[in-house]
């Protein structure tokens, strides 16, 4: 009679003694690595071309349509990036003055997105009523995009 693979660990998910690991990987970044374009990252999932570690040869080479909104989240994808690099990195001066050119952009942008078609998180439904659930909502592409 087979036993329950479940039976042998107890149930509690533990690997057996004879399991292999498995160790990630991921390359350590020198100082003032090449960096692709915001949109270009946002499609390619890094910043960084010396991150950009294709899953199995494939590359994401499609585009985002250009709106104000795509602007937006390519923006803040590289924010994010950069805060990451700035983790490991410091006292890398020039990501760090990117890092903040690239925070008053967006500030700008996402006061200008909102101003036309409404705020994109909670935080930001300012006025006379609370207005977060009108429509259309920012991933409602088509009804966001401009004419």
């Amino acid at each position: 009679m087979d036993k329950n693979p479940n039976a042998m660990t107890g149930g509690e998910g533990r690997l057996p003694a004879i399991a292999p690991l498995a160790n990630g990987y991921v390359p350590f970044q020198m100082e003032n690595p090449p960096q692709y374009e915001p949109r270009k990252a946002l499609v390619r999932g890094t910043l960084f071309p010396g991150l950009d570690l294709p899953f199995m040869g494939m590359v994401n080479k499609n585009e985002r349509p250009v709106t104000p909104l795509s602007e937006l989240q390519a923006m803040g994808f590289a924010i994010q990036e950069l805060a990451l690099y700035l983790d490991t990195h410091r006292d890398d001066q020039e990501a760090f003055a990117l890092y903040r050119q690239f925070q008053m952009l967006y500030d700008k942008a996402k006061d200008i997105y909102e101003k036309e078609y409404g705020p994109l998180t909670h935080k930001s439904a300012v006025g006379d009523c609370y207005r977060w659930l009108c429509d259309p909502w920012p991933w409602e592409y088509p009804k966001n995009r401009e004419v």
